[in-house]
This record gives structure tokens, C-alpha cells and sequence, in this order.
């Protein structure tokens, strides 16, 4: 936040047992803290607290288990951007490995990593070949790439990201599409009506899936909304988008089906004769991905070109400490303005689907 570069200190004042930095409100004891100026570049956001807060240059820490900023590094809209993310510690950590999937004991909360704030157009995504995983825009042919608005639909229609330690491996082949993992992280989309920052980990419950065949490739979209948005307690399963968004599932597929269209591609197609499935459904394909995960920390997988390296995760084969993780951030290009985007990207695209 460039505003932060001209403000000698960060104030924080609790009262009342809620934590107010700019817009986000957390609960904590009462107390009034003083913390140097914020760095150019890292953001600030927390859930829940459960212990003290300790101050230093460039961020606010606590011990909770759920509490991670974010650090800029290049200049957004440019090929050198990059977002890294930094633990309770504040340590770099990957959000591709290090950040837990399950959010509570019962693994009935998740958390994801938001990527694409909803109405945005950037494609950006956790970067799975480079060290500690930064989120970065996706290129294609040379350029930064832009979902195109495929009227009547504006950029993104949800907040979309990815669930940590899970992994659509490659060498898998799913017994219900007949087709390979894409070798990512599982897509997330989070429907509910808040608009997230790009590099929120926010914490969501599953209410279904689709099964995307993209390229020839099984690409499951899990349907999830965050917990604390006021329709939550509404929608438990699959079956309650429509009841309580009514058009929105159908809008889903419409965007995914045609989205690269205006690129010259193809319409997407799916499995299941295009229909989507339910919640129990959803959480086998979690927990199979996050095994696949878990194989590939082990050694036990293919690794191919991705980056392994983290700093948590006690059985993997790729750990490496916390000096070592700082390196890579700070090898990275300094945070700097955001250039421009193209004007191309507010054009409207007019598809008419064949299905």
C-alpha cells in the first residue's frame, strides 16, 4: 500500500476486545500498540487471535495459527511481479505447501489462498515452479495474461484461489473423468458476497464441485464460501446455491465453458453430463488431491519441474530453513509502482455457446 511509505508509525488501538487495522476488525485483549512504519509492499491480514501482539519493522505477528502477510516484490502488471507470503513467524513460507489445508481439528473448515479477487481480470496464481511459490500473473506467449469479459460476465465471478497442500498429479489418472490431474493446486471458488485482496488466506467451508475437463485435462473448480459471510449458515451442500443464488450455478458453468473463447479456443467441456456434485463428492476429491500432495512431499512422486522447497512441512524431503526462504524473497526485484493496463482489457466479448 503505497500510502504506507509516508506514515511514521502504525497505530492499532483494541477496544472492546476487537482489533481494527484499516477495514479488518479481529478479536483481542484490549491494549493500545505502536509499531514502526509498515514496508512499501507488505500487506497486513489476520484471523483470529489468540495471544499478545508483537510489533517489528515490517509486519504485525502473533502466535495464531491462522495469521499471514503478504510482500510485494516487482512492480504489479509486469512480468517481475510477485506476491510471497510470510507465517505467524514471520518467516517466508510457501502458500502452495506451508499453509495447513484443514483451518479446524474436525476438518470440516479449509483454508484458501485467494489468487483472483472476484470482478478482476489478471490472472494470477501461485507460481508452482519457482522457490517458496509466490503468487504471479500467468503469461502466455510472452505477455501477462487477462481473462477476457465474456458479456455478461466481468472478469472473475467469484474470489478465486487455491486449497494449500493439494496437488492434481499428473500421473493420476481419475476414475470418474478418464483424465490426468493438471498439476496444480485444486481451483477454489468462493461465492460469497465479499470481495477479497489478492494473497487473503480465508477460511471456507466446501459446498460441491465441478469436474472441468480442460485441454484434455481433469481440472475440478471446488464451490466453497467463507464462513463468516451472512449466507454461510445457509448453504451446506450443493443443492442450496440454487435454492439460495438462484441462476448462479448455471452462470458458473456458462464462464468456465466459454471463457477462452475470444482466444480462439475451443468451449470448455465437463464431466458428469455437466452437472455438478455434491459436497461428500467435493471432500473425497480434497482428500485424495491432499494425498497426492502428501506423496509428492514424501518423494514419493514425480516431482517434474515443481518447487518443493517450504519450511513446515516435518516429513518432507524438500524442507529448508528460514535464512534460506528470507534469501529467496529478498533476491526478488523491489516493490515498485503499478504500470498500466492495457485498455484491451475492458473490452466486452460477445459468445454465443453451442451448448
Amino acid at each position: 500500500m503505497s500510502h504506507s511509505r509516508h506514515m511514521s508509525a502504525l497505530r492499532i488501538l483494541i477496544i472492546g476486545g476487537v482489533l481494527r487495522v484499516g477495514s479488518i476488525s479481529l478479536r483481542q485483549n484490549t491494549a493500545l500498540l505502536s509499531c514502526p512504519k509498515p514496508h512499501w509492499g507488505e500487506h497486513l491480514f489476520k484471523s483470529k487471535l489468540t495471544s499478545p501482539l508483537l510489533c517489528s519493522a515490517s509486519t504485525l505477528r502473533t502466535s495464531a495459527a491462522m495469521a499471514y502477510s503478504v510482500v510485494e516484490r516487482g512492480s504489479p502488471n509486469s512480468l517481475e511481479y510477485r506476491m510471497f507470503f510470510k507465517g505467524p513467524k514471520g518467516t517466508v513460507v510457501s502458500p502452495f505447501h506451508d499453509i495447513p489445508l484443514y483451518a479446524n481439528t474436525e476438518k470440516t473448515v479449509f483454508n484458501m489462498v485467494v489468487e483472483v479477487p472476484r470482478w478482476t481480470n489478471a490472472k494470477m496464481e501461485i507460481n508452482t515452479t519457482e522457490k517458496m511459490n509466490p503468487i504471479k500473473q500467468d503469461v502466455k506467449k510472452g505477455n501477462l495474461r487477462y481473462v477476457k469479459n465474456c458479456f455478461p460476465h466481468h472478469g472473475y465471478i467469484w474470489n478465486y484461489g487455491a486449497f494449500p497442500q493439494t496437488w492434481e498429479d499428473p500421473s493420476h489418472t481419475d476414475e470418474n473423468t478418464k483424465c490426468k490431474g493438471d498439476n496444480d493446486p485444486l481451483d477454489v471458488c468462493e461465492i460469497g458476497h465479499r470481495i477479497a485482496k489478492q494473497g487473503d488466506v480465508i477460511q471456507v467451508k466446501v459446498l460441491g464441485t465441478l469436474a472441468l475437463i480442460d485441454e484434455g485435462e481433469t481440472d475440478w473448480k471446488i464451490l466453497v464460501i467463507d464462513v463468516k459471510d451472512p449466507l454461510a449458515h445457509k448453504l451446506n451442500d450443493i443443492g442450496d446455491i440454487e435454492k439460495e443464488m438462484p441462476g448462479f450455478l448455471q452462470n458458473t458453468f456458462h464462464w468456465f465453458r466459454i471463457y477462452k473463447v475470444p482466444d480462439g479456443k475451443p468451449e470448455n467441456e465437463f464431466a458428469f453430463e455437466s452437472k455438478p456434485k455434491d459436497k461428500a463428492f467435493a471432500l473425497n476429491v480434497i482428500q485424495q488431491t491432499h494425498e497426492q500432495w502428501q506423496k509428492l512431499m514424501q518423494g514419493k512422486a514425480d516431482a517434474g519441474g515443481l518447487s518443493c522447497e517450504n519450511v513446515n512441512v516435518a516429513s518432507s524431503a524438500h524442507m529448508i530453513d528460514a535464512p534460506t526462504a528470507e534469501s529467496i524473497l529478498e533476491a526478488a526485484p523491489p516493490a515498485g509502482p503499478a504500470n498500466d493496463v492495457p485498455s484491451s482489457v475492458d473490452m466486452w466479448h460477445f459468445v454465443e455457446s453451442k451448448s
